[in-house]
């Protein structure tokens, strides 16, 4: 009985692959290319690839002048043992 169900699901596998429907959208005909295309690709990218930068560049500025929280526990272990 299991192999009648695996022989009915392959087939309708195979079925569905052969169509011709599937051939369609498996290949590039329906995309269709122009000279366009590439700019629109870079102008839908550039923002991905430039906002982290931007905002690596603005949160390194910010903090630039600011103590970190060892430093300031070096600092105070420093006064500690001078004392």
């Amino acid at each position: 009985m299991i192999h009648l169900k695996a022989k009915y699901l392959i087939s309708f596998i195979a079925l569905f692959f052969c169509n011709n429907a599937f051939a369609a959208t498996d290949s590039y005909r329906w995309l269709h290319v122009t000279i366009d295309t590439p700019w629109a690709i870079f102008i839908f990218l550039l923002p991905m690839v430039l906002f982290p930068v931007v905002l690596m560049a603005i949160l390194y500025w910010r903090f630039s002048g600011k103590e970190t929280a060892t430093s300031k526990w070096t600092k105070r272990q420093n006064e500690l043992s001078r004392k």
